[in-house]
């Protein structure tokens, strides 16, 4: 019989960092060896011996208190302590973002301890040592950053579970037998997790709501919606009493009021648009210069403070402009009508009216509640060809409705004259070092049902610019006005671009030939115009206006200004738009409070109301994504069968994205799927490289694809790799 070998004795294992979590998870209690081997479940003596070192260890480093002869507490606060928010992974992974870490902190998927996407944490932070990446625990989950989830419901005999599309969702929700509410196996869910018991794989959730069917319209739209907590419709109790509010026009408000009934007004909107915010007014004074009024839907005249309705408004902050729907801020007898700058009727606004030379300076100014008539209201298209054509008919084709007419010479002069000052103003603009961001929007033409009939692309012209420029000077100089008297007032802010943004952006846009200057931020923003306007018409272009929009900071409501850089304004605020956004409300308030000659009001209530404001403005803008990529998988799908011509628009380690030129759609091609080579990631190319041919798949290439998968619950679109355009 051979000699029997010994297994190597176990290397001793240490158990500080799970001490630290014990002590850290009850901060006030004292606790003893005994006590800690038997939270880990340790009863054998070698483990109880290394955890008495691990004990003697943590406290001569003061990471721990002996707080009684072999009782230790955690200390009160340690320097490996920290608090922030946790960014999860698609892989099951998380990085913890703190400002106290140049670079965010890894946490490992077994370190996560029941922490979700973006909730506020306390991690234990190690491996802190030179050359090391830090890494982390969470050691509490301290506020839930969403509790709601929406999911497909998988109905056992006894239980369910509810599975999200979300890819920073690592786990599914139990939902307990008395729990499913009216669910049917397969729905479409909103679900609340109740509570994620320590010893429980996936959190205990209740069915709130069933949204429908997977892939049916109504219901992904209303899925979007629940995703990220947007109403879908009012409470009965909000629309009875927005039902209920005296929208008539009284002799004795117009008395209160400046009367500009008889003043030349129009609206410029979508063709599509019911609600009107702004109109503009038209004068022309004896000395040669002009009077125009930047006319807005005085809504705070009808949405008074403390009422349901304007609890309701407050929490909603903004309209939500779904790809075939509107959610609007306020219910539809106000929106749609009672503060709609509607042709042809008297309604009571908050103006800002300019007296304004030929060369575009501004020589007085007044702001107050009016009373306007709007004499017409035009789509941008009928203004755009009066600016182009200095025509008075608008054709049948343009026309809003669908029968050719003629307009006043008294309009057609106005509008003309509006036009040239506003290229006045946008030129000043451009000089001041404002960045011109004219992204090219993906719309689609729905048919009745809803259903995507065809792509097409809103591009901003002249009588776009022309409403815009009125809108930003008003919006200027009301900020202005009331910024130099230092009173408290709500800003949109504009901080400058992240620098690291911007030199990842250069590394993309040199591929295609082109380069930013980052000398000051003056020559950033002039690089950043050249480099728009090189880019236009370019198959690249969509590609390079997006990575240029995200390099940017983002715009929020502040009481602190700091200017707004996209704009080249030292005061900036939202006072055009109170229909569809409630900062405009609270600027309406406010002027008109300090107008009236009040004191400046309390500084932390409005920064509270400004974050709230900038976050649901967030939310909307990522339903809104999300409804546009919902209709564009949508569209795709029937269209499986045909070729496209795409652009290389994003190289990762597992796959390229395609974004197809004629409609904007954009798709993944598995590494995998590409049969011509075997290709793997280059990143310092940021390219696939063919092992074979040497062959580049990179950025800005063309090549031909199509659909191989439409999933319209994920919102995700995959191709197969076809051939290179030659």
């Amino acid at each position: 019989m051979g000699k029997r070998l010994r297994k190597p004795a176990k290397k001793e294992k240490s158990f500080s960092d799970k001490i630290i979590k014990i002590l850290s998870n009850s901060a006030n209690k004292a606790f003893n060896y005994k006590q800690i081997a038997e939270r880990l479940e340790l009863d054998d003596t070698q483990s109880r011996n290394q955890i008495i070192k691990d004990l003697k260890i943590l406290a001569a480093e003061k990471k721990i208190i002996e707080s009684e002869p072999g009782k230790y507490l955690i200390k009160a606060v340690s320097q490996d302590y920290y608090e922030g928010t946790i960014d999860m992974t698609s892989r099951k992974t998380a990085y913890f973002i703190c400002e106290d870490f140049e670079e965010d902190v890894f946490i490992p998927t077994n370190n996560l301890n029941r922490a979700l996407d973006k909730d506020k944490v306390s991690v234990y932070v190690y491996n802190r040592r030179k050359g090391r990446r830090a890494e982390g625990e969470v050691i509490k989950v301290l506020e839930r950053h969403k509790t709601d989830f929406v999911g497909v419901i998988d109905i056992q005999k006894n239980f369910a579970f509810v599975s999200t599309a979300n890819p920073k969702m690592y786990t599914d929700i139990f939902i307990p037998k008395d729990n499913l509410g009216e669910a049917q196996n397969g729905d479409v869910v909103l679900v609340h997790i109740e509570d994620w018991p320590k010893r429980a794989d996936s959190p205990f959730g209740k069915v709130t709501k069933v949204l429908g069917r997977p892939g049916e319209h109504d219901t992904e739209i209303h899925a979007i919606l629940a995703e990220y907590g947007l109403p879908a419709e009012f409470p009965i109790e909000v629309e009875t009493y927005a039902q209920k509010i005296d929208t008539s026009i009284s002799e004795a408000e117009i008395a209160k009021r400046r009367d500009m009934r008889d003043t030349l007004t129009f609206t410029i909107d979508p063709k599509d648009a019911k609600d009107f915010d702004d109109a503009l007014s038209f004068k022309k004074l004896d000395n040669g210069n002009y009077e125009i009024g930047i006319h807005i839907a005085d809504v705070s005249h009808y949405l008074e403070e403390g009422t349901i309705l304007d609890d309701e408004a407050y929490q909603r902050a903004t309209s939500v402009y779904l790809v075939d729907r509107v959610v609007p801020m306020l219910p539809e007898v106000l929106s749609n009508f009672a503060c709609s700058l509607r042709p042809q009727e008297e309604k009571y606004t908050f103006s800002a009216v300019f007296e304004i030379t030929e060369k575009c300076q501004v020589v007085n100014q007044w702001f107050g509640r009016t009373v306007i008539y709007s004499d017409q209201r035009f789509a941008y298209e009928e203004a755009q060809y009066i600016i182009e054509t200095k025509d008075d008919v608008i054709p049948a084709e343009i026309s809003l409705t669908g029968t050719s007419y003629q307009v006043s010479p008294e309009i057609v002069s106005a509008t003309l004259k509006l036009d040239e000052l506003a290229k006045i103003f946008r030129k000043r603009r451009m000089n001041d070092g404002a960045i011109s961001f004219d992204k090219v929007e993906v719309k689609f033409n729905l048919d009745a049902e809803g259903e995507p009939e065809g792509v097409y692309f809103k591009i901003a012209k002249d009588a776009n610019h022309l409403i815009e420029e009125f809108m930003l000077l008003a919006n200027k100089k009301v900020a202005e006005y009331i910024g130099k008297q230092k009173k408290t007032f709500v800003y949109r802010i504009h901080d400058e671009p992240n620098e690291d943004k911007l030199i990842a952006m250069q590394t993309v846009i040199a591929k295609f030939g082109y380069k930013l200057d980052f000398r000051n931020p003056g020559d950033i923003s002039k690089s950043l115009n050249q480099l728009m306007e090189d880019v236009s018409g370019k198959k690249e272009q969509n590609l390079i206006d997006t990575l240029a929009i995200r390099s940017m900071s983002k715009a929020k409501y502040s009481t602190d200004n700091i200017g707004h850089y996209g704009l080249a304004f030292e005061y900036y605020s939202h006072f055009t738009s109170p229909i569809r956004r409630y900062p405009d409300v609270m600027v309406h308030r406010l002027l008109q409070f300090y107008l009236d000659g009040g004191k400046s009001v309390d500084e932390e209530e409005f920064e509270t109301k400004c974050l709230h404001c900038s976050t649901m403005e967030g939310l909307a803008t990522n339903a809104e994504r999300d409804s546009i990529k919902y209709m564009q998988v949508k569209y795709m799908q029937d269209h499986q069968d045909q070729e496209f011509l795409g652009v290389i628009s994003g190289v990762t380690e597992w796959g390229i994205y395609v974004e197809i030129v004629e409609n904007k759609c954009e798709g993944m091609i598995r590494i995998r799927d590409i049969k011509e080579d075997y290709y793997t990631f280059d990143e310092k190319q940021y390219a696939l490289v063919g092992a074979t041919s040497n062959k580049l798949l990179q950025l800005g290439d063309e090549i031909y694809v199509k659909v191989k998968n439409a999933d319209l619950v994920k919102k995700q679109l995959d191709f197969n790799f076809l051939r290179r355009s030659e």
